[in-house]
Protein backbone atom coordinates (compact mmCIF):
# COMPACT_ATOMS: atom_id res chain seq x y z
CA UNK A 1 0.00 0.00 0.00
CA UNK A 2 1.42 3.40 -1.13
CA UNK A 3 2.30 5.58 2.01
CA UNK A 4 3.27 9.24 2.28
CA UNK A 5 6.16 9.90 5.49
CA UNK A 6 6.35 13.18 6.94
CA UNK A 7 9.44 14.50 9.22
CA UNK A 8 8.29 17.34 11.18
CA UNK A 9 11.81 19.18 12.47
CA UNK A 10 14.41 17.18 10.01
CA UNK A 11 17.54 18.03 11.85
CA UNK A 12 20.50 15.59 12.35
CA UNK A 13 18.33 12.34 13.94
CA UNK A 14 15.24 13.32 11.20
CA UNK A 15 17.55 13.48 8.54
CA UNK A 16 18.95 9.89 9.74
CA UNK A 17 15.74 8.50 9.86
CA UNK A 18 14.88 10.12 5.79
CA UNK A 19 18.44 8.71 4.57
CA UNK A 20 17.57 5.23 6.16
CA UNK A 21 14.36 4.90 4.85
CA UNK A 22 15.33 6.00 0.93
CA UNK A 23 18.38 3.80 0.93
CA UNK A 24 16.29 0.56 2.44
CA UNK A 25 13.61 1.64 -0.37
CA UNK A 26 10.83 1.68 2.44
CA UNK A 27 9.57 5.30 1.00
CA UNK A 28 10.27 6.88 -2.27
CA UNK A 29 11.92 10.12 -2.90
CA UNK A 30 8.31 11.35 -4.24
CA UNK A 31 6.91 9.56 -0.38
CA UNK A 32 8.31 12.18 1.74
CA UNK A 33 8.08 15.56 2.92
CA UNK A 34 10.14 16.84 5.65
CA UNK A 35 9.55 20.46 7.36
CA UNK A 36 12.09 22.69 8.71
CA UNK A 37 12.08 26.20 10.35
CA UNK A 38 14.57 27.45 8.55
CA UNK A 39 13.89 27.85 4.48
CA UNK A 40 17.93 27.69 3.58
CA UNK A 41 18.37 24.81 5.89
CA UNK A 42 14.99 23.42 3.77
CA UNK A 43 17.32 24.27 0.71
CA UNK A 44 19.95 22.28 1.50
CA UNK A 45 17.90 19.11 2.66
CA UNK A 46 16.46 19.23 -0.50
CA UNK A 47 19.58 19.40 -2.36
CA UNK A 48 20.51 16.25 -0.46
CA UNK A 49 17.99 13.90 -0.68
CA UNK A 50 15.51 15.57 -3.83
CA UNK A 51 12.64 15.60 -1.37
CA UNK A 52 9.96 18.09 -0.61
CA UNK A 53 10.38 20.59 2.02
CA UNK A 54 8.16 23.10 3.74
CA UNK A 55 7.98 25.40 6.55
CA UNK A 56 4.51 24.26 7.64
CA UNK A 57 3.59 21.62 9.98
CA UNK A 58 0.17 20.91 9.70
CA UNK A 59 0.42 21.01 5.90
CA UNK A 60 2.42 17.85 5.87
CA UNK A 61 0.60 16.15 8.05
CA UNK A 62 -2.51 16.60 6.30
CA UNK A 63 -0.56 14.96 3.60
CA UNK A 64 0.90 12.20 4.97
CA UNK A 65 -0.05 9.16 6.74
CA UNK A 66 3.09 7.87 8.66
CA UNK A 67 4.56 11.26 10.73
CA UNK A 68 7.64 11.29 12.39
CA UNK A 69 7.89 14.46 14.90
CA UNK A 70 11.23 15.37 15.61
CA UNK A 71 11.52 18.90 17.14
CA UNK A 72 13.02 19.60 20.70
CA UNK A 73 10.97 18.22 23.80
CA UNK A 74 10.37 21.01 25.35
CA UNK A 75 8.62 22.31 21.83
CA UNK A 76 6.47 19.54 21.40
CA UNK A 77 3.53 21.22 23.30
CA UNK A 78 4.03 24.26 20.95
CA UNK A 79 3.55 22.43 17.96
CA UNK A 80 0.87 19.35 18.57
CA UNK A 81 -1.27 21.19 20.98
CA UNK A 82 -3.24 22.92 18.04
CA UNK A 83 -6.66 22.14 16.65
CA UNK A 84 -4.69 21.90 12.95
CA UNK A 85 -2.32 19.54 14.09
CA UNK A 86 -5.33 17.25 15.41
CA UNK A 87 -7.47 17.74 12.33
CA UNK A 88 -4.38 16.72 9.93
CA UNK A 89 -3.15 13.94 12.30
CA UNK A 90 -6.68 12.15 12.93
CA UNK A 91 -6.35 8.59 11.83
CA UNK A 92 -2.54 8.49 11.14
CA UNK A 93 0.70 7.10 12.84
CA UNK A 94 2.69 9.82 14.76
CA UNK A 95 5.90 8.90 15.94
CA UNK A 96 7.59 11.05 18.37
CA UNK A 97 11.32 10.93 19.11
CA UNK A 98 10.99 13.23 21.82
CA UNK A 99 12.88 12.40 25.16
CA UNK A 100 10.38 13.00 28.07
CA UNK A 101 7.07 13.63 26.40
CA UNK A 102 5.23 10.45 27.28
CA UNK A 103 2.39 8.44 25.29
CA UNK A 104 -0.11 9.75 27.31
CA UNK A 105 0.74 13.24 26.66
CA UNK A 106 0.91 12.65 22.69
CA UNK A 107 -2.02 11.35 23.13
CA UNK A 108 -4.01 14.42 24.80
CA UNK A 109 -2.54 16.53 22.17
CA UNK A 110 -3.34 14.37 19.02
CA UNK A 111 -6.43 12.12 20.29
CA UNK A 112 -7.27 10.95 17.17
CA UNK A 113 -3.75 9.47 15.99
CA UNK A 114 -2.02 6.30 16.87
CA UNK A 115 1.15 7.30 19.03
CA UNK A 116 4.10 5.52 18.92
CA UNK A 117 6.91 6.64 20.71
CA UNK A 118 10.73 5.94 19.76
CA UNK A 119 14.33 6.86 21.74
CA UNK A 120 17.06 6.24 18.76
CA UNK A 121 20.91 6.95 19.74
CA UNK A 122 23.20 8.87 17.76
CA UNK A 123 24.89 5.60 16.91
CA UNK A 124 22.16 5.44 14.34
CA UNK A 125 24.63 8.05 12.11
CA UNK A 126 26.46 5.00 11.35
CA UNK A 127 23.68 2.61 11.01
CA UNK A 128 24.34 0.59 14.68
CA UNK A 129 22.38 2.62 16.56
CA UNK A 130 19.93 1.36 18.89
CA UNK A 131 15.99 2.64 18.72
CA UNK A 132 13.27 1.62 21.70
CA UNK A 133 9.74 1.52 20.18
CA UNK A 134 7.08 2.44 23.28
CA UNK A 135 3.09 2.25 21.25
CA UNK A 136 0.58 4.35 22.87
CA UNK A 137 -3.25 2.08 23.21
CA UNK A 138 -4.58 2.97 19.52
CA UNK A 139 -1.67 1.58 17.77
CA UNK A 140 -1.74 -1.57 16.13
CA UNK A 141 0.69 -4.38 15.42
CA UNK A 142 0.52 -3.07 12.06
CA UNK A 143 1.70 0.57 13.33
CA UNK A 144 4.53 -0.86 15.33
CA UNK A 145 5.54 -2.97 12.51
CA UNK A 146 5.78 0.53 9.97
CA UNK A 147 7.65 2.23 13.07
CA UNK A 148 10.18 -0.91 12.82
CA UNK A 149 10.50 -0.40 9.35
CA UNK A 150 11.05 3.18 9.98
CA UNK A 151 14.34 2.45 12.44
CA UNK A 152 15.76 -1.02 11.33
CA UNK A 153 17.61 0.12 8.39
CA UNK A 154 19.29 2.61 11.14
CA UNK A 155 20.41 -0.43 13.51
CA UNK A 156 18.68 -2.37 16.22
CA UNK A 157 14.99 -2.04 17.29
CA UNK A 158 13.46 -3.37 20.72
CA UNK A 159 9.54 -2.80 21.67
CA UNK A 160 9.11 -1.74 26.05
CA UNK A 161 5.95 -0.18 27.38
CA UNK A 162 6.01 3.44 28.11
CA UNK A 163 6.55 3.62 31.43
CA UNK A 164 10.48 2.01 30.51
CA UNK A 165 11.08 5.50 28.57
CA UNK A 166 12.50 7.57 30.82
CA UNK A 167 15.20 4.42 31.80
CA UNK A 168 15.49 3.88 28.00
CA UNK A 169 16.39 7.92 27.54
CA UNK A 170 19.57 7.79 29.88
CA UNK A 171 20.99 4.47 28.72
CA UNK A 172 19.81 3.94 24.99
CA UNK A 173 20.15 7.77 24.25
CA UNK A 174 22.68 9.59 26.98
CA UNK A 175 24.74 5.83 27.24
CA UNK A 176 27.04 6.85 24.11
CA UNK A 177 28.44 9.74 26.02
CA UNK A 178 29.12 7.75 28.97
CA UNK A 179 30.67 5.08 26.51
CA UNK A 180 32.65 7.68 25.12
CA UNK A 181 34.18 8.90 28.01
CA UNK A 182 35.22 5.18 28.78
CA UNK A 183 36.66 4.52 25.86
CA UNK A 184 38.63 7.89 25.89
CA UNK A 185 40.06 6.80 29.09
CA UNK A 186 41.35 3.38 28.00
CA UNK A 187 42.53 4.62 24.84
CA UNK A 188 44.43 7.43 27.73
CA UNK A 189 45.75 4.43 29.36
CA UNK A 190 47.44 3.11 26.20
CA UNK A 191 49.22 6.83 25.68
CA UNK A 192 50.32 6.72 29.35
CA UNK A 193 51.87 3.31 28.53
CA UNK A 194 53.92 4.42 25.03
CA UNK A 195 51.08 4.36 21.97
CA UNK A 196 50.39 6.99 20.02
CA UNK A 197 47.20 8.72 20.71
CA UNK A 198 45.75 7.48 17.11
CA UNK A 199 46.83 3.72 18.04
CA UNK A 200 45.30 3.80 21.30
CA UNK A 201 41.83 5.31 20.09
CA UNK A 202 41.75 2.82 17.25
CA UNK A 203 42.28 0.06 19.35
CA UNK A 204 40.13 1.24 22.43
CA UNK A 205 37.45 1.82 19.95
CA UNK A 206 37.83 -1.77 18.03
CA UNK A 207 37.49 -3.50 21.84
CA UNK A 208 34.67 -1.77 22.55
CA UNK A 209 32.54 -2.54 18.89
CA UNK A 210 34.22 -6.10 19.24
CA UNK A 211 32.83 -6.98 22.93
CA UNK A 212 29.72 -5.27 21.84
CA UNK A 213 29.50 -7.88 19.02
CA UNK A 214 30.28 -10.41 21.16
CA UNK A 215 27.59 -9.61 23.75
CA UNK A 216 24.88 -9.35 21.15
CA UNK A 217 26.17 -11.99 18.84
CA UNK A 218 26.84 -15.13 21.39
CA UNK A 219 23.87 -13.70 23.88
CA UNK A 220 26.41 -15.05 26.64
CA UNK A 221 26.49 -12.70 29.68
CA UNK A 222 29.20 -10.03 30.08
CA UNK A 223 30.63 -11.74 33.19
CA UNK A 224 31.10 -14.99 31.41
CA UNK A 225 32.81 -13.10 28.31
CA UNK A 226 35.11 -11.43 30.80
CA UNK A 227 36.05 -15.07 32.43
CA UNK A 228 37.02 -15.83 29.07
CA UNK A 229 40.24 -13.61 28.93
CA UNK A 230 40.48 -13.65 32.77
CA UNK A 231 43.53 -16.09 33.27
CA UNK A 232 45.04 -16.78 36.74
CA UNK A 233 47.32 -14.31 37.88
CA UNK A 234 47.52 -12.52 34.74
CA UNK A 235 47.31 -8.96 33.25
CA UNK A 236 43.75 -9.00 32.95
CA UNK A 237 42.82 -9.61 36.64
CA UNK A 238 44.99 -6.87 37.85
CA UNK A 239 43.56 -4.68 35.59
CA UNK A 240 40.12 -5.51 36.76
CA UNK A 241 40.52 -5.30 40.61
CA UNK A 242 41.88 -2.06 40.06
CA UNK A 243 38.29 -0.94 38.36
CA UNK A 244 37.08 -3.09 41.05
CA UNK A 245 38.61 -0.60 43.78
CA UNK A 246 37.37 2.95 41.57
CA UNK A 247 34.30 1.38 42.12
CA UNK A 248 33.50 1.50 38.39
CA UNK A 249 30.18 -0.85 38.54
CA UNK A 250 28.51 1.85 40.92
CA UNK A 251 29.51 4.70 39.36
CA UNK A 252 27.92 3.56 36.12
CA UNK A 253 25.29 2.44 37.41
CA UNK A 254 24.03 5.48 39.44
CA UNK A 255 25.31 7.32 36.20
CA UNK A 256 22.03 5.81 34.43
CA UNK A 257 20.00 6.63 37.77
CA UNK A 258 20.55 10.07 37.61
CA UNK A 259 20.26 10.59 34.10
CA UNK A 260 17.05 8.60 34.18
CA UNK A 261 16.07 11.59 36.83
CA UNK A 262 16.85 13.97 34.54
CA UNK A 263 15.43 12.30 31.45
CA UNK A 264 11.98 12.36 33.16
CA UNK A 265 11.50 16.04 33.16
CA UNK A 266 12.73 16.91 29.70
CA UNK A 267 9.42 17.35 28.52
CA UNK A 268 8.22 20.39 30.29
CA UNK A 269 7.41 23.17 27.98
CA UNK A 270 9.34 26.29 27.72
CA UNK A 271 8.47 29.57 26.30
CA UNK A 272 8.48 30.37 22.58
CA UNK A 273 11.49 29.61 20.87
CA UNK A 274 13.48 32.16 18.69
CA UNK A 275 15.68 30.20 17.17
CA UNK A 276 15.58 27.09 15.02
CA UNK A 277 13.92 23.72 16.05
CA UNK A 278 15.67 20.91 14.36
CA UNK A 279 18.01 18.69 16.39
Amino acid sequence: MARRLAILGCGTMGETILAGSLQAGSFGIGDIVATVRRPEHGHALHERHGIEVTTDNAAACERADVIVVSVKPQYMNELLDDDRMRAATAGKLVISIAAGVRVGTLGQWLPGAAIVRAMPNTPCLARRGMTVLAPGPRATEEHIAIARELFSPVGRVLVLEDKHMDAVTSLNGSGPAFAYVMLEALADGGVMMGLRRDVALEIAAQVFLGAASMVLDTGLHPAALKDQVTTPAGSTIAGLLIMEDGRIRSVLARTIQEATKVAASLGQPTPPRTGDDEH
